[in-house]
């Protein structure tokens, strides 16, 4: 049961820790986004 709690705490830190990279991977996913929006536009013609 202990190393349940210690296993829980250490990824709630994490998760904590990562609030602050979401932003980031939010950016770097819509970057791609408008990477492949923009080959296939470049495909179309």
């Amino acid at each position: 049961m202990r190393k349940l709690i210690v296993l829980a705490a250490a990824a709630s830190a994490l998760l904590v820790a990562s609030c602050n990279t979401v932003a980031g991977v939010g950016k770097d996913v819509q970057a791609a986004g408008h990477a492949v929006t923009k080959t296939a536009d470049d495909a179309k013609k």
